[in-house]
């Protein structure tokens, strides 16, 4: 591997490890192997990397999460983003900081809105979207008494119904 890839990989162990707020030039260098200026030469600032090692590390827990092909039930699919929450953890908490983070930095900001567009896409619209986001709080914040599954699709269900 080049620096740069070193320095992706670098970063999605810090965004694993320490988060995005507590995760500094230094732990990502020093991870990476590599010296401070190399974040500068190939990713201009500390933000653009660890967004870019974010994208990334969301892009290959969707393809593990594709890959378990968890069924053509309602109940499958949610069954396995709602474990994700368990499994991967520490990557959703990762995204809730980014997005904070994103308040301050248009380049964040913008990075992260074009995984939201293509989240909306991969999960058929903005409702889904929401409902994942909002699972997500849940089970990150109480998980004890998050809904499962199957709550989740009865409750839909329940909804459409009223509709």
């Amino acid at each position: 591997m080049g620096n740069r890839e070193d320095l992706l990989a670098g970063a999605k162990k810090c965004l694993i490890e320490r988060g995005w707020g507590r995760t500094t030039v230094r732990d990502i260098a020093a991870a990476a192997g590599v010296s401070h200026a190399a974040i500068g030469y190939h990713f201009g600032s500390r933000d653009a990397l660890l967004t870019q090692a974010l994208v990334e590390a969301v892009d290959e827990m969707g393809e593990t999460l594709a890959g378990q092909s968890p069924g053509d039930r309602p109940e499958d699919r949610w069954e396995a983003l709602i474990d994700s929450f368990t499994t991967h953890r520490a990557l959703w908490v990762a995204q809730l900081e980014a997005a904070v983070q994103a308040q301050h930095s248009p380049e964040v900001r913008e990075r992260l809105a074009d995984g939201q567009r293509q989240g909306r896409e991969g999960l058929g619209g903005s409702v889904p979207l929401a409902l994942l986001s909002g699972l997500m709080l849940q089970w990150l914040v109480d998980p004890e008494h998050a809904p499962s599954a199957a709550d989740v699709v009865a409750e839909l269900r329940s909804l459409a119904k009223g509709l």
